[in-house]
This record gives C-alpha cells, sequence and structure tokens, in this order.
C-alpha cells in the first residue's frame, strides 16, 4: 500500500516538502527551547496568518511574495522591540501576534472574494490539504529554502552554540551576539513560512518544540540533543504525512499528534534512564 501511493508524484511532493519542513524546525528548536525563545515560532505563525490573509485579499497565487518579507521583517522587528526598555519582549510579542491575528482575520470577513471565509480561516490556522496539492515548483522553492536554513545553521553552529547557552560570555569573547541572535529570528520566520502549509499557523510552533523537548528528556549534550531531536522531526512527519493519506485526517493535527505521543514515550525512557 505504501510503495502504491509513493507511486504519485503529488504524494512523493508532499512527503519532501513535509520532511525538509520538520528538519529545519527541529535544527532551530532546539535553541529556541534553550534560550527560552518557544514563544517566537507562535507569534510569528500569526504574523504569517496576517500576511497571507493580505495575499488573499489581493488573490495573489504567489503567496510567499508577501508571507515571507512580511515575517522576517516582524521577526527583526520583535527582536529590536524586545529590547526597548518601555516594551519588554512579551509585551511586544503580544502586541504583535494579536495584532497581525485580528487583522487578518478583518480582512478576510471585508474583502475575500471567498464564499468560505471560515473554511479557508480554518484551514490556513490548523493546515489543509494544500501540502497535497503541491506542484513541481513550490517543491523546489522548499528544496531550496531549506537548503539555505541547513547551510546557515551548520556554518554558524559554533556560534549559535555559543549564543545559546551564555549570551554574555560569547559577548565578552567579540562574538556579535546581536547578528547571530537576529539571524536566528531570520531563520525561525522562514520556517515558519514553510511550516504553515504543512500543519497551519496555530500548530507552526509544535515543529519546533516537541521534538526538541522529546530529544532533552533523554540526551543531555547540545549535539546528541539536535540530532535526536531532527531524527523524531523528520520521523514523525514521515508517518503523519503517511497516516493522513491512508486516514484522511487532517496532516497537521496528525503530525503534532504523533510528536505528543513521541514525547511520552522518551519521558518513560527518560524515567529509566535516570533510574
Amino acid at each position: 500500500m505504501i510503495a502504491e501511493y509513493l507511486s504519485y508524484p503529488f504524494v512523493r511532493y508532499a512527503f519532501i516538502a513535509g520532511i525538509l519542513t520538520a528538519l529545519c524546525s527541529s535544527l532551530l528548536g532546539v535553541t529556541l527551547v534553550l534560550k527560552r525563545y518557544s514563544f517566537i515560532g507562535d507569534g510569528l505563525s500569526h504574523v504569517a496568518f496576517g500576511a497571507m490573509a493580505i495575499a488573499a485579499v489581493l488573490s495573489l497565487k504567489a503567496e510567499l511574495v508577501v508571507v515571507l518579507p512580511v515575517t522576517v521583517v516582524s521577526a527583526v522587528l520583535l527582536l529590536r522591540t524586545g529590547q526597548n526598555t518601555r516594551v519588554k519582549g512579551d509585551a511586544a510579542l503580544a502586541m504583535l501576534s494579536v495584532g497581525s491575528m485580528a487583522a487578518g482575520y478583518f480582512l478576510l470577513n471585508m474583502f475575500s472574494a471567498s464564499a468560505n471565509v471560515s473554511g479557508d480561516v480554518c484551514s490556513t490556522l490548523f493546515g489543509s490539504t494544500s501540502i497535497l496539492t503541491l506542484t513541481s515548483t513550490d517543491v523546489w522553492i522548499c528544496v531550496i529554502m531549506s537548503a539555505l536554513v541547513i547551510i546557515a545553521y551548520v556554518l554558524f553552529y559554533n556560534k549559535i552554540f555559543a549564543v545559546t547557552f551564555d549570551e554574555n560570555f560569547a559577548k565578552a569573547t567579540g562574538v556579535n551576539t546581536s547578528a547571530y541572535n537576529l539571524l536566528i529570528a531570520v531563520i525561525t520566520a522562514v520556517i515558519i513560512v514553510l511550516a504553515m502549509n504543512l500543519v497551519g499557523a496555530l500548530l507552526t510552533s509544535a515543529l519546533m518544540i516537541f521534538p526538541a523537548l522529546s530529544a532533552m528528556r533523554v540526551f543531555h549534550t547540545f549535539r546528541q540533543v539536535v540530532i535526536c531531536s531532527a531524527v523524531i522531526a523528520v520521523v514523525s512527519s514521515a508517518a503523519g504525512v503517511l497516516i493522513s493519506i491512508i486516514l484522511s485526517s487532517p496532516v497537521g493535527a496528525t503530525i503534532v499528534i504523533g510528536d505528543l505521543i513521541v514525547y511520552g514515550g522518551f519521558c518513560l525512557a527518560g524515567r529509566r534512564v535516570k533510574l
């Protein structure tokens, strides 16, 4: 049955996009969890929803033209605003995310040409079958963007490691911590945009957080956690896409439920390791 499904191009496209998105999410997820930036992914996903609403109102087929720049700029503004003494990081995030979500929903209701606004909003927030209607162009865009994310992570791995564990010490040794924090924010924005077609705006942060938390229950070094997190993310994503095709279930919800099951298993395994 699996071989028969894989014989269809749209299934192969879904697997490629899903695996690459999950891999990129897991790499940066460890850093976000350790730096306590987990909420940034959720906030940027709300911004991406607002940008996607603008693209829908303008009837743009190439949504990335609007969604990607807006999300990246928001990540930069969020980092800069969070450093302001008058507006703390959590307050800036709340303002940006809630405002974007409200603006997106308002635009879709007031100006959308679609007759099923509620369905469009639901599919955008929680994912839809669009992952199964990807074209070869969409897949190539995903491959190129994923490759850029992976290359950037590998090239700056040591700096990201230093900024993650002790930012003050890294700054004292001459590392430009602001630049690398900015790099982390931009990569996070790119991953959010990649993940929206897979799991929807509200579930994108799960791709980054759950694999990292699962790996941390058993492993204790940064490299081990990153590798284990990547393996968990790829396996969960591939299994989720396949199960969703067989059961006709929502792709995003299926993948996240799989991540939750894996997390429970690693929690039990972590207790046995400690014993």
